[in-house]
């Protein structure tokens, strides 16, 4: 069982990989990269993020991975075009993942067609999920959580 978040440099002995939407709940089971199952219960309203570190009941230290999904990334050189994308998926409550001329969402055909229909770029890719945590949330500590990667 796995119930604490580990803040601070530790060596992972495991690492677990999920997709987004395991990795936003408090509660589930899944398994280890050795196969081995685990359950695990943190506290509700965190998201586990690529990363971050969970210690395990019989003390080892779990790395979390985020999992490699189908997601549409949207690109535009054009600040006002990804701003407005932006502003149409944020009103439909799409978690959304921003980066340096690119916006990334699970893949979905509905949203692909009105955001192409806003002039961007879109493909359809396989990769880790990351979106915005939104400006409620923040670590334990207080922290807001920041990324800088993604696609050039």
């Amino acid at each position: 069982m796995i119930r604490q978040r580990l803040e601070g440099t530790h060596s992972p002995n495991a690492r677990l990989v999920l997709p987004f939407a395991t990795r936003s709940r408090s509660r589930f089971k899944a398994c280890l990269d050795s196969g081995e199952p685990v359950g695990v219960m943190i506290a509700r309203g965190q998201v586990l993020r690529g990363g971050d570190l969970l210690l395990a009941a019989d003390g080892r230290v779990v790395a979390i991975a985020a999992a490699p999904e189908v997601v549409t990334t949207a690109r535009s050189r054009d600040a006002r075009l990804l701003a407005r994308a932006a502003f149409h998926l944020g009103n439909r409550h799409v978690a959304l993942e921003i980066g340096a001329r690119w916006l990334r969402y699970s893949h979905d055909h509905v949203l692909d067609a009105m955001v192409q229909g806003l002039g961007l770029q879109l493909s359809v890719e396989e990769q880790p999920f990351e979106p915005e945590a939104g400006a409620y949330q923040a670590h334990a500590d207080g922290r807001a959580h920041s990324h800088s990667s993604g696609p050039a």
